[in-house]
């Protein structure tokens, strides 16, 4: 450093020097060139199509140059010699127009895993491919499983919402998947917002399975204030990259494969319903997967809430259709997004829906709507949660044992904010027992302002 150089630095010192920090901008990123695809593969994802015990998915990007694209597995070992066991499989290859050009996804399921086993498996062809990665498949047990939960991402993805997929995989690095509870871009067919997604899950991605039901934001909406004619149009459009990108069961109602589906694993019945569409076709087929349930727990996620935390909103459809069903077959848990706040029920059931908690012999469910992006909205005055937040990102943890659920929800800094455990009755169809343990962390019920 010169000496003019040193003199300037110590009178900006002096004179106590900062840059403004509430006149934060963003700059636009030249999202053509950031997130073009090329040969290497990138946006490499793991998925569950079928037994989770037993099979792996993966979906990947390429430019167009790649017609052919393979996926090669092993069971992972200390030593590097590994590859020499690797067995190759072709991909499936399809390919996407978007607003920033044309790609090829690929996807592939390997099959005939070992349940419990760690594999490496790596993606590409020829010469150019990814490096290797590991996962692990699930036990074929009732094992105690934990998992992290995302409500909506959505907005300013890459330069803030980066943070918190990071500091929730810091803090449970046993975390076997992740769910999203729908919104995870804010403009389903723009791919740089996609671009941005991927960029900040990077190789948690291609080493934590996903799973993610869509949201309003998932669907055909391409301007950024749209008329009511075209919310409506997209209403029934799902983003084309959607079934692309994920490879999930297709167990659901027709029309609505891959956004409506089950999953059974480790004791545990994990259903995601799209509340974009066809509401009564789901309850149908609902009301049947919940009556020929084997497992102890019934987990259930969807985009828009049956209760709204915030303020202006509220959605009596699905408290119509679906929440007679979980209340008739007992649903544990509900896992929500779309309100760009935090709140968290007691043990709910439609009948006593105006108590702030239900009574424990009464039974019911408990109902979370998080939010893990920026966009806030503004908390309801009175509402029947045991624990809410206004302006806060968050994520959550939840194990899931034979016995109990234990559930926490943490800031984007990591500190706890929520929790309880939720309690199985030994006697079967009995109610379950919820014990709070709710830390003391102020509340944040700080209203912000609607957009």
């Amino acid at each position: 450093m010169s000496h003019h150089s040193c003199i300037l630095f110590l009178t900006l010192i002096l004179l106590g020097f900062t840059l403004p920090a509430q006149n934060i901008t963003y700059a636009k990123e030249p999202g053509a060139q950031i997130y073009q695809p090329t040969p290497v593969p990138d946006r490499i994802m793991l998925t569950w199509k079928q037994d989770p015990a037993h099979t792996q998915s993966v979906t990947w990007r390429t430019d167009t140059s790649v017609t052919k694209c393979y996926g090669e597995i092993a069971v992972a070992e200390a030593g590097p010699d590994f590859v020499k066991t690797a067995r190759q499989l072709k991909a499936e290859t399809s390919q996407l127009k978007t607003d920033l050009g044309d790609c090829h996804f690929h996807a592939i399921t390997f099959t005939d895993l070992k349940p419990d086993t760690l594999y490496a498996y790596r993606v590409g062809a020829d010469d150019i491919w990814s490096e290797w990665m590991q996962f692990r498949t699930l036990s074929d047990q009732d094992d105690p499983i934990t998992f992290i939960y995302f409500g909506d991402a959505q907005n300013q993805i890459k330069s803030l919402w980066s943070r918190v997929i990071r500091q929730a995989v810091l803090t449970a690095p046993e975390a076997r998947f992740l769910l999203h509870a729908g919104d995870l871009v804010n403009r389903g067919n723009k791919d740089e917002e996609w671009g941005g997604w991927n960029y900040s899950g990077g190789w948690i991605n291609g080493m934590l399975t996903n799973m993610a039901i869509p949201g309003n934001h998932e669907y055909d909406i391409n301007r950024v204030n749209p008329t009511a004619a075209e919310k409506k149009r997209a209403k029934k459009h799902l983003a084309r990259r959607w079934r692309q990108r994920f490879e999930f069961p297709e167990n659901g109602p027709g029309g609505l494969e891959e956004t409506v589906y089950y999953l059974d694993f480790q004791g545990i019945r994990f259903i995601g319903l799209n509340s974009m569409d066809d509401i009564e076709a789901q309850a149908k087929w609902l009301e049947t997967v919940l009556k020929e349930n084997p497992n102890r727990w019934t987990i259930i996620t969807h985009h828009h809430p049956i209760n709204s935390v915030s303020e202006g909103r509220d959605n009596p459809e699905l408290r119509k259709h679906w929440q007679p069903l979980y209340d008739k077959y007992q649903v544990d848990l509900v896992l929500q997004g779309h309100d760009h706040s935090y709140g968290r029920t007691g043990l709910k059931l439609q009948r006593n829906t105006k108590r702030k908690a239900s009574h424990q012999s009464a039974g019911g469910t408990v109902y979370a709507v998080s939010v893990s992006g920026p966009k806030m909205y503004e908390l309801k005055a009175k509402n029947e949660f045991l624990r809410r937040a206004a302006e806060t990102q968050l994520y959550q943890v939840i194990t899931v044992e034979p016995k109990e659920i234990r559930y926490q929800a943490f800031t984007a800094t990591g500190t706890l904010y929520d929790a309880f455990t939720l309690r199985k009755n030994s006697r079967v169809g009995g109610p379950n027992k919820l014990i709070n343990q709710i830390p003391d962390t102020p509340e944040r019920t700080g209203s912000t302002k609607k957009d």
